[in-house]
């Protein structure tokens, strides 16, 4: 006569041989998702103002040099001996804009939310910056005093739809 095994001893047997068919492989550093390479931004040349224009280019990432920013579109303006950029990011959400903004805060020298923009206005090194949310957009201008800046974002502004 056998012995019978206990029912539980023959369920866990079952669970452990279910267990052991597929292999979960690791992911590989080069698929891993904070490695991959966020997509190559869209050139934005045509959202900037015309007048003053003399070069746009795509800066695949770290606009401004800032470790923060993904790339953009950044537009150097020349009118009378004045030299100024504008810049223009735009990311998968509004929310991804808004969360820009803190780190803008923090880099900027003398930052002074702007309330007229929900943005900031300081300094990058001896250069001014004002930054701006604009729904999924991140947008500003460097190299102007702030009342100027200020006219050239509202300009910027109303092409960001």
């Amino acid at each position: 006569m056998r012995k019978r095994l206990p029912d539980y001893a023959l369920f866990a047997a079952a669970l452990l041989l279910a267990s052991c068919g597929s292999e979960t492989k690791p992911t590989p550093a080069s698929e891993s998702p904070k490695q991959a390479q966020a997509p190559k931004p869209t050139d934005e040349s045509s959202r900037f103002p015309r007048a003053g224009l003399r070069s746009t280019m795509v800066v695949p990432n770290h606009l401004l040099d800032k470790n923060f920013m993904p790339g953009g579109t950044l537009a150097h303006y020349k009118a009378d001996k004045t030299e100024f950029d504008l810049f223009a990011v735009r990311l998968p959400s509004a929310q991804d804009a808004a969360f820009l903004l803190p780190d803008w805060n923090k880099a900027l020298a003398g930052s002074k939310l702007v309330p007229s923009f929900g943005g900031y206005f300081g300094k990058d090194g001896t250069r001014p910056v004002f930054v701006f949310a604009k729904g999924a957009w991140v947008a500003g201008v460097a190299g102007l005093p702030e009342k100027d800046a200020d006219l050239q974002a509202r300009a910027l502004a109303a092409a960001l739809n």
